[in-house]
């Protein structure tokens, strides 16, 4: 089991999960942040300190959310960002997002 970034981070991005993780697996896209899944250890700090409840263990998915259990793992494959697995060492950051998040709808992030 890991944990899953869903569509609530899409253009809010609040880090506050980066921040807390113990072994550094999110990424960030040009829109949503990314967890990678080999990466993950279980612990549920991200899920803990996310101000958006973006965050899901993989296993209790909402089913309208069950895309993002791809969504997070394809991100890291060759067709999208090409990081690869584990241990991604070229930085956590890149302009890039899953087609299904860069043609998600544009929104405000909250408070703004």
């Amino acid at each position: 089991m890991a944990y899953v970034i869903t569509e609530a981070c899409i253009d809010v991005k609040d880090g506050a999960c980066v921040a807390c993780c113990p072994v550094d697996c999110i990424y960030e896209g040009g829109r949503m942040l990314y967890i990678h899944p080999d990466e993950c250890i279980n612990c549920g700090l991200c899920l803990s300190v996310c101000p958006v409840d973006a965050i899901f263990e993989d296993d209790r998915l909402p089913g309208p959310l069950a895309v993002f259990r791809d969504i997070n793992r394809d991100y890291f494959g060759p067709a999208v960002s090409a990081l690869g697995s584990p241990q991604c060492a070229e930085g956590h950051a890149r302009s890039i997002d899953h087609p299904l998040v860069s043609q998600a709808p544009t929104r405000k992030p909250p408070g703004t």
